[in-house]
């Protein structure tokens, strides 16, 4: 049996948020290329979905961007509007990238080593 270990998404990865209207771009880029795979196969569309449900999203996307090590994930109807329509303090939705990397997922302790950041208690 491998041994798993659980993190959050920011140990094997970094993101940058953009947005459009009322759309949510989070670009999700790994640390090291022997992560990219476990991005793949766990942050899915259905994954952030999840992640995001407090905020209701339209429709997840999922780009896949292997030659990066990155995907680019596209959130409808989660910035309250846009920028001219929100009441809220993030209407560019510029926090949402630290929404999404606080996700937790599953890494094969042989991979810890590649992991950003101090170990998780």
């Amino acid at each position: 049996m491998i041994s798993q270990l659980r993190v959050s998404l920011y140990r094997a990865a970094h993101g940058r948020t953009g947005d459009k209207g009322d759309r949510s771009n989070i670009s999700v880029i790994a640390w090291h290329p022997a992560l990219y795979p476990l991005l793949v196969e766990q942050v899915t569309p259905e994954a952030v979905a999840a992640q995001f449900r407090h905020r209701a999203p339209a429709d997840v996307q999922r780009y896949l961007l292997p030659r990066l090590a990155a995907m680019n994930i596209v959130l409808d109807g989660v910035l309250d509007g846009g920028v001219n329509d929100a009441l809220n303090l993030d209407t560019h939705g510029k926090s949402l990238s630290f929404l999404l990397l606080d996700m937790a997922i599953e890494v094969p302790a042989s991979l810890a080593h590649l992991l950003a950041g101090p170990a998780e208690s």
